[in-house]
């Protein structure tokens, strides 16, 4: 074998090591997943919100979320953990956690019926916050998302919009895939 096809295959294989290594590591890890993820995103998508309704979006939050997930989104330190009665405590809300992996439909259950229902402590707010106080909500929360992940959570959340359709002869509720 001629020296040059010695050093070529060399090169290859410390390359797809090296890929394999980082792979393993982004597995471990949510943001590298996001980061190497994030390599192959074309431009940010355009949010579906607007100044006035972030602005909106901050007044009720700060009203009735910061108390559990802190004025600037950042939720508990230790949101992974669960607590000595087994609860986990409120998790970020800026796209440092999971609210970002659920659909529109699912995150604005949570926020009207709250997580009890789920083993959760979340109380629901379908008795203090309508519909568009509660997107107003979403629309501040996600103004804290980086573009990558705001990018990856409208992929999702247009594929849950798929899966999600209603049927007029099979009705179901928005929130589950239909039968």
């Amino acid at each position: 074998m001629k020296r040059s096809e010695v050093i070529w295959w060399s090169l290859s294989g410390l390359v797809t090591l090296v890929g394999c290594d980082n792979q393993q590591i982004a597995a471990r890890d949510p943001q590298r997943q996001i980061a190497s993820v994030s390599v192959l995103q074309s431009p940010p998508v355009e949010r579906w919100y607007g100044p006035e309704q972030i602005e909106r979006g901050n007044k009720f939050y700060q009203e009735n979320c910061a108390e559990c997930h802190k004025p600037d989104a950042s939720g508990t330190a230790n949101w992974r953990e669960p607590d000595e009665k087994g609860s986990y405590p409120p998790p970020p809300l800026n796209g440092t956690a999971h609210t970002w992996h659920h659909p529109l439909p699912v995150l604005r259950r949570t926020v009207r019926i709250g997580g009890v229902p789920l083993g959760g402590t979340m109380p629901g707010f379908a008795d203090k916050l309508n519909e568009q106080q509660i997107d107003d909500i979403f629309a501040w929360v996600q103004s804290h998302w980086s573009d990558e992940i705001y990018t990856i959570w409208h992929e999702r959340n247009l594929q849950a919009g798929k899966r999600l359709t209603r049927h007029p002869n099979r009705p179901c509720s928005g929130l589950q895939a239909c039968p």
